[in-house]
């Protein structure tokens, strides 16, 4: 059994060559820190009676391995790239919407310099941060003018806050939902200041139940996307064009949180599974006063809460002090206004993740699904065929609808499905699959198409662990 004493005091392992380097790269305190933790765990592996080191010698290079790894680790970023083989095109945990090359390469043009974010430079004044992407928003919405917040709640909260504080808001019960972590629509409402007035019941609510609750302290009647549920069999929801016309003849404002954020362009096929998804330009044609959703979901760009619709009521929203706190930076905005560059010119819009995942043909991933299995030789007991299967739109949006996909599904002798599906997720950079009929699948819908010699690679290197 190796004894302690071969352990070497901290003084004499810092005054070595190698933590030299390390202590000029990461400081004196850190190095000195990482030691005395690199030598307390030693102590504790051989106290348990596992194999120690034989000599001083051998104590200290363990010792030295042991801080790099350890300094190495603590400056390793935690959030990483991910390949998304679960075929859920907007999956929240996997941060959404993965943004195209021309919003990746205009953040990377503004955030690595300064930029006329606030700045006129026509006038050479002070300007303002709204009207970068403005233009865009009403051009591609139909409204008459539009803002940006950091997100779809603190867009929806912004929104409440500015036209409803201390009034009431009109909403049925049916649409009091639970939005992702937990967050729920009347909580957001409350932290607003604005009362809400709940109408109708869970499945029924008709048009004059909001017109009975219409009085003196009515500030907006709300329409709220249901997001992840789907309410069907005995329902009733009144069409937004008549509550829109309720409205304005009660002259309160129609607001209508869409959350998904899909555009629906004239000029644009809806997917499949979009059909029966309320549209931004929809809405606002349909007589909504201002509609808000989100920049990373549909839209397919970064995290953004988008407000759009009436001139006068964007002031307001505007001038309010939450406007502050909420407002997005200019990363955002730089990838957002590409972004929106995307779906203003027709022939481009493919280049947009989300929407070439949502039309990508059947025949594309069957071939590629195909391709990957081929590599796959039943060498080291790792097989793989190709398998019928469904994607799914995620995200909260199209909540229930599903795409047809081809799956690759894999089984490895030996090996458990979830122990497959662990491994996996501990490639370089780690695959997110799921487990189907105990079998771990890769749904290629959500995998970019560079990726998938990746994905080849890293079921390679499984065959011979």
């Amino acid at each position: 059994m190796s004894s302690f004493r071969l352990i070497p005091s901290i003084d004499q392992v810092l005054r070595r060559a190698a933590l030299q380097d390390l202590i000029a790269r990461h400081g004196q305190a850190p190095v000195a820190a990482a030691a005395r933790r690199a030598a307390d765990e030693l102590r504790a592996q051989m106290a348990a009676g596992r194999d120690g080191p034989a000599s001083e010698s051998e104590a200290l290079t363990s010792l030295e391995e042991a801080i790099a790894a350890r300094l190495h680790a603590s400056l390793a970023p935690s959030l990483t790239r991910v390949i998304n083989a679960t075929g859920v095109i907007l999956h929240t945990n996997l941060g959404r919407a993965p943004l195209a090359r021309a919003a990746l390469e205009q953040a990377a043009r503004v955030g690595s310099g300064y930029s006329n974010l606030e700045y006129d430079l026509a006038a050479g004044t002070r300007g303002h941060r709204h009207t970068h992407a403005e233009g865009l928003l009403c051009d591609l919405s139909g409204g008459d003018a539009a803002l940006v917040a950091n997100n779809n709640a603190g867009a929806t909260l912004l929104v409440l806050a500015a036209l409803a504080e201390g009034r009431e808001v009109i909403v049925s019960r049916g649409e009091l939902v639970e939005i992702g972590g937990g967050f729920r629509i009347p909580d957001v409402m409350r932290q607003s200041g604005a009362r809400l007035r709940e109408v109708g019941t869970t499945n029924r609510t008709r048009l004059q139940d909001y017109a009975a609750a219409i009085g003196d302290r009515t500030a907006l009647l709300l329409r709220v996307h249901p997001s992840n549920f789907r309410v069907e069999g005995f329902t009733e929801r009144p069409p937004l064009a008549d509550l829109a016309e309720l409205g304005r003849r009660s002259g309160v404002p129609l607001f209508e949180d869409l959350g998904s954020g899909w555009l629906g362009l004239d000029d644009v096929e809806t997917p499949p599974p979009l059909r029966d998804e309320p549209s931004v330009r929809g809405s606002l044609r349909a007589g909504a006063d201002l509609v808000a959703f989100s920049g990373d979901k549909l839209l397919g760009g970064p995290q953004a809460g988008i407000v759009a619709g009436r001139g006068d009521l964007i002031d307001r929203v505007r001038r309010h002090p939450l406007m502050r706190a909420l407002r997005a930076d200019k990363i955002t905005y730089a990838a957002l206004e590409a972004t929106l560059a995307l779906w203003a010119q027709a022939p481009l819009r493919h280049r947009i993740p989300v929407y070439r995942m949502l039309a990508l043909p059947l025949d594309d991933i069957d071939r590629r699904a195909r391709a990957i299995v081929a590599h796959l030789s039943g060498a080291g007991g790792l097989r793989g065929e190709v398998r019928d299967g469904l994607s799914t739109t995620g995200g909260g949006s199209a909540p229930a609808s599903t795409l047809p996909t081809r799956l690759v599904s894999l089984v490895m002798d030996g090996l458990s499905t979830a122990a497959l599906e662990q491994r996996l997720r501990r490639a370089d950079p780690p695959i997110v699959a799921r487990i189907e009929d105990d079998r771990v699948v890769l749904d290629l819908r959500t995998v970019q198409e560079d990726e998938d010699e990746q994905i080849v690679a890293a079921l390679v290197s499984l065959t011979v662990i």
